[in-house]
């Protein structure tokens, strides 16, 4: 884990909980590429409001990460890449981005936490972030839907 901040959070979480001793180091992520927003986001997980995070599959595919686990421990951190919180995730599903739901939007709670927002703010992002590959976002694309709960 190349984050100090991130870094000292999992030793004082791993110093409470020590059943987790032998767990794999931590994903450190930032819930947007902008710092205002990335900084909301992990006060929205901070706070239990956002519990959810999704990421394009091909994007993954193409930046050659893997799919994110049940039971893996993410760190967020802020805009500055400081570590806020330690999350746990509780539920990796594959959608096609047309079947994103209402339900799904108000656990990734950001905004209004309404469906049609969640479907405008990911679009965006998503051809924000396939567009470095020459591809584009569409309606039958994967989605990797992350839920997570916070636990430090």
């Amino acid at each position: 884990m190349d984050n100090a901040t991130a870094r000292s959070m999992w030793g004082d979480f791993l110093d409470a909980h020590l059943e987790f001793a032998f767990a794999e180091s931590p994903k450190v992520i930032r819930l947007h590429d902008n710092d205002k927003e990335a900084d909301q986001y992990a006060k929205l997980a901070m706070n239990g409001i956002k519990k959810a995070v999704s990421h394009s599959l091909l994007g993954l595919q193409y930046r050659k990460e893997p799919l994110p686990k049940i039971g893996d421990f993410i760190v967020i951190t802020d805009g500055a890449g400081k570590a806020q919180c330690i999350a746990r995730n509780t539920s990796v599903k594959l959608r096609p981005f047309f079947s994103i739901n209402e339900a799904y939007a108000q656990v990734d709670g950001i905004g209004d936490k309404s469906l049609a927002q969640w479907k405008t703010q990911h679009w965006a992002g998503f051809t924000k972030e396939l567009e470095p590959y020459g591809r584009v976002p569409r309606e039958s694309m994967i989605v990797v839907c992350q839920e997570f709960e916070k636990v430090f």
